[in-house]
């Protein structure tokens, strides 16, 4: 332990060497410690002022602010004998907060990784590329699925982009690497195990109240990394005007612990040196103590301690050696390697080296020389695209600062608030003063009323005939017939000077109220206390809205916390995948909330991602989507799927894009479809057109093709009969022929036998032929001509039995 008296900051241009020294640590924390501690004239230090201030805020944020100063200005002359009043303090302030604190953690917050090293660029190309060729040769594509019976589609047809928006959109809301996704579940694990949400509700809470919000992360042995809150009255830093402490070269945080906790940081301690630390811990606290905490914490077992971090420089040495293969070789060296100028003319080697920022890490005990631990940090955070710049393991911002002025909410509420406890300080004491109404007795008018009873009418029997009965018992005149001036014995006394007061110091009450509202921008509509009923709905959602617009800054600030944590997050992470002892512990832990990414969570440090936070929105802009939805289904511009994936995106820009991509997409597929029906339907009427022809024409052929067959048949039927007739006439001519035959054979027979006979008969005829004569003339006569079997039917036409009959 070494004693120096230093009060300004060390060069950062010495060596590398005497930067690790404890001396160079003991320097910038006393360095530290004089420019908060330090007392000019009469005023507090600028650590302690700051604590006092914020200890008043915190206190104004919860309604427990101090009541002297409402005594002195109600006390005359410091006398509160005579006042009898409820001092507790109107909670008003934390109303206020609440609903901004709350309201922002309604706001749901997730970290989004985008893979932006060269190899993942190159994989995101080559995948667009090849969607964009699929995009092209759709057709064919289509055609090969068809015809081959093969799905050459990156994916399913229906999912293909169609236009260059559409594409955009797909790489933006669907195109999501199984790295880049093992990236966000790592990021999610460790803000979940470090339960982060609990410490940004503190965080906010402190933006809102205090005007600055601290968190810190860091890297522990055994642990892994861990994130922790901060409070922003026990830190203290480099003068900075930038409202996320950019530029700030050193932290500070001001910790009470039990000196057991010093073994921790140093084993090797002494008895002596825990005495000492002891003691010079309350003699520090005696000398700045104030009414911060209770002293009882503050005994023997106790100590003050201050851990620091403080941003310097380091030089990284290379001695870069040429072999004689030609190969080359870099040996690390430390910045005071100096070679000598002849060798560097030779050409051997070269001396490179390049400047980093560096981060040490000290402890001391507070309001003393000893430094217990001085040292370089371990696992600096380190962004891989700027590797010389180093993280500071302290993440704060403070939205409304100015030159080192802190400006917050509640500091703007305080002096309306303190009119508001006022205000209704008086109030009570109004009230307390206020006396209810009474009646005025006039006893002259009394003594001139007889009730004829012989009864005297007592102010005690008037009072009970007035107040149970409201009646009045008096008279005009007096026994002496004069004008009674107290004709009206009993009337009314009516205290109205307490109301008017009242209603006074009601409307003062609502008067700092809404000089509260106006100060903050925390309308009626943002808390919906008092809506008014006359107002559209519309004109409420856009006064909120104005109300939110208003407190914008804090929003802001949280989300960068947000932001930071999970970058420095990242960045850690790549680190215990790469260098840590328990990398497959973490990976393992990790995979617990998604199995199916322990592949890619192992090489997570090879990547290089950008981090971004997406926010969910807000009820104003989730209905104003919602409307924009309601409104295409109600026309049909959309689909209750595509209104199912627009309700999903998170992002109300990207979500709206992808409504017009819907509804255009929607439309151009309506008007698709309908020209197809139109098609269909004039191939429809030109089939119908085309088939009534046919079967005009068919119609036209089977009438005609009847009409031959009818002739055909008649013509057939005519040539069956002709056929037939002529078969019978044939038949008929056979007969006849026969018939004829037969007659001539018969005639000819007839005759041969008759010749005969002539011959035989010769000599008897010519003897008898005188007598023979005679009788054959007369045989002839008798009988007749002869009988004629010819038909006269030698044509084809119609004949029937009737022409065979014997002519």
């Amino acid at each position: 332990m070494v004693s120096v008296s230093y009060t300004s900051f060390p060069s950062s241009a010495v060596g590398d060497k005497e930067k690790d020294t404890i001396e160079y640590g003991l320097q910038v924390g006393q360095a530290i410690q004089y420019e908060w501690f330090k007392r000019g004239g009469a005023s507090d230090s600028r650590y302690y002022s700051r604590y006092n201030e914020f200890d008043n805020l915190r206190r104004y944020s919860r309604g427990e602010q101090s009541i002297a100063k409402y005594k002195n200005e109600i006390a005359v002359d410091g006398d509160l004998s005579y006042l009898n009043l409820d001092w507790t303090p109107v909670p008003i302030i934390p109303k206020f907060v609440d609903i901004v604190v709350n309201g922002l953690n309604e706001r749901d917050l997730r970290p989004v990784c985008t893979a932006i090293d060269p190899l993942s660029q190159e994989r995101k190309n080559q995948y667009q590329d090849t969607l964009e060729a699929q995009m092209v040769s759709r057709e064919a594509l289509s055609l090969i699925k068809e015809k081959g019976n093969i799905n050459p589609f990156m994916l399913d047809e229906g999912d293909m982009p169609q236009t260059d928006e559409e594409m955009m959109l797909h790489m933006q809301l669907k195109y999501k690497p199984a790295i880049e996704m093992a990236e966000e579940a790592a990021i999610e694990s460790v803000l979940k195990d470090n339960k982060y949400d609990l410490i940004r509700k503190q965080v906010d809470y402190d933006i809102v109240t205090l005007g600055m919000g601290v968190a810190k992360h860091e890297f522990l042995k055994g642990e892994g990394v861990k994130i922790s809150y901060v409070d922003p009255a026990n830190v203290v830093h480099s003068y900075t005007e930038d409202p996320h402490f950019s530029d700030v070269f050193y932290w500070g945080e001001f910790k009470t612990m039990p000196l057991t906790e010093l073994f921790k940081i140093k084993p090797d301690l002494t008895p002596e040196d825990i005495k000492d630390i002891s003691q010079a811990s309350t003699d520090w606290y005696q000398y700045h103590g104030i009414n911060q905490v209770d002293d009882s914490i503050y005994t023997g077992e106790t100590c003050s301690l201050m851990y620091f971090n403080f941003k310097t420089t380091n030089k990284v040495v290379y001695k870069k050696k040429i072999l004689d293969s030609g190969a080359m070789k870099m040996i690390e060296k430390t910045d005071e390697f100096n070679p000598p100028e002849e060798m560097l003319e030779e050409g051997r080697f070269e001396k490179v080296e390049k400047t980093i920022d560096v981060w040490y890490e000290g402890v001391m005990v507070a309001g003393t020389d000893i430094v217990i631990k001085w040292e370089m940090a371990e696992n600096m955070v380190r962004p891989k695209s700027s590797s010389q710049h180093a993280m500071s393991m302290y993440v704060a911002v403070a939205p409304r600062i100015y030159k080192g002025s802190l400006e917050s909410l509640v500091r703007r509420m305080i002096p309306f608030a303190d009119l508001i406890q006022m205000t209704h300080l008086k109030l009570q004491q109004v009230i307390s003063r206020v006396t209810p109404d009474g009646v005025y007795i006039d006893a002259d008018g009394l003594n001139e009323i007889d009730l004829g009873n012989g009864e005297a009418y007592s102010p005690e029997e008037a009072l009970k005939l007035y107040f149970q009965t409201g009646s009045v018992i008096g008279r005009s005149y007096t026994s002496e017939g004069e004008y009674n001036h107290g004709k009206v014995p009993i009337q009314e006394l009516s205290h109205n000077s307490g109301a008017n007061k009242t209603q006074m110091l009601i409307g003062n009450y609502n008067h700092y109220l809404n000089m509260i509202r106006t100060v903050t921008g925390l309308n009626e509509a943002r808390d919906g206390s008092t809506p008014d009923p006359r107002g559209l709905v519309g004109l409420q959602k856009m006064a909120a809205l104005n109300s939110n617009t208003a407190t914008r800054h804090i929003l802001d600030g949280s989300i960068y916390m947000y932001h930071m944590i999970s970058e420095a997050s990242s960045l850690r992470i790549a680190d215990i995948l790469e260098y840590a002892s328990f990398r497959e512990d973490f990976v393992s832990k990790v995979g617990k909330y998604n199995s199916s990414l322990l592949d890619q969570i192992s090489g997570l440090y090879l990547y290089d991602f950008g981090i971004y936070i997406e926010i969910a929105p807000d009820e104003e802009a989730k209905q104003m989507l919602e409307q924009n939805i309601q409104m295409a289904l109600s026309k049909g511009d959309i689909y209750l799927e595509d209104a199912i994936d627009i309700r999903d995106i998170n992002n109300t820009k990207l979500a709206n894009q992808l409504l017009k991509v819907k509804r255009k997409g929607k439309q151009e597929r309506d008007e698709k479809m309908q020209m197809q029906q139109q098609a269909m339907q004039q191939q429809m009427q030109l089939q119908q057109q085309q088939m009534s022809s046919q079967v005009a024409q068919q119609k036209a052929e089977a009438e005609t093709n009847s009409k031959v067959t009818i002739e055909q048949a008649k013509s057939q039927f005519e040539i069956a009969k002709l056929d037939k007739e002529a078969q019978l006439k044939l038949m008929l001519m056979e007969r006849e022929f026969n018939y004829q035959m037969t007659i001539q054979g018969q005639t000819a027979q007839e005759l041969s036998e008759r010749e005969n006979k002539r011959e035989d008969k010769k000599s008897e005829r010519i003897s008898q032929h005188n007598s023979e004569q005679s009788e054959l003339i007369n045989q002839r006569q008798t009988k007749g001509a002869p009988l004629k079997f010819e038909s006269n039917e030698d044509s084809l036409d119609g004949f029937h039995l009737g022409e065979f009959d014997p002519r």
